[in-house]
């Protein structure tokens, strides 16, 4: 009895760290968020100008891609709780897919903007309006840092199908897949911020 009360205290303590880790992300992106609010709010014409230079498909796919993935996401904790070990390794796995996919289709964009010189510091970009400058200077930072969660979300969910893998994870021990697909969700509400920011300006 008192073991299985020693996880339930090891499981809560978990959960109650996620949601503090994820209360320091939307600090550190509500920053970027204001930030990117007082240079809009300065250079309207100017973001808007260089909102153009974006895929608009390109967004839009990414959107359906992350929505997606955290739909698969939190059917493999309903399939781990129902104790369906194998169903979860899938949609684990259909989750990671989707998440190279994002990136694939983000490296992309990235690419076509190298090769148009609109990345950060490039003499193309440094010839445009300020407003413009802010603007792609913001887009890679932000977008940058959100792939780099992208990437850290992958490796969680790589190492839950190792463990399930391993038996060391299963109903009675959901606590890390748990905590994974709460911090997918967080990726994939924060992409629901960036794409209307910068590919959607009026």
């Amino acid at each position: 009895m008192s073991g299985h009360g020693g996880a339930s205290s090891d499981a809560d303590r978990g959960r109650i760290g996620m949601w503090l880790f994820i209360c320091t992300e939307i600090l550190l992106f509500g920053g970027l968020f204001l930030l990117y609010s007082v240079y809009r709010y300065k250079n309207p014409a100017d973001f808007h100008a260089a909102s153009l230079d974006l895929s608009r498909f390109a967004g839009t796919l990414n959107t359906v891609v992350l929505i997606t993935s955290s739909l698969t996401a939190a059917l493999a904790v309903h399939e781990l709780r129902e104790g369906r070990a194998d169903r979860v390794k899938l949609l684990l796995g259909a989750t990671l897919l989707l998440a190279l996919t994002f990136l694939v289709v983000k490296g992309f964009e990235w690419g076509a903007k190298f090769e148009h010189g609109l990345y950060p510091s490039a003499p193309h970009l440094l010839s445009l309006p300020k407003g413009q400058i802010l603007y792609f200077g913001l887009y890679f930072a932000m977008t940058g840092l959100h792939a780099i969660h992208v990437l850290v979300g992958m490796g969680i969910f790589g190492f839950c199908l190792r463990g399930l893998s391993k038996g060391r994870i299963g109903p009675e021990r959901p606590i890390l897949v748990e905590n994974a697909v709460l911090f997918w969700h967080l990726v994939d509400v924060i992409w629901i911020f960036l794409f209307p920011l910068f590919y959607l300006i009026s």
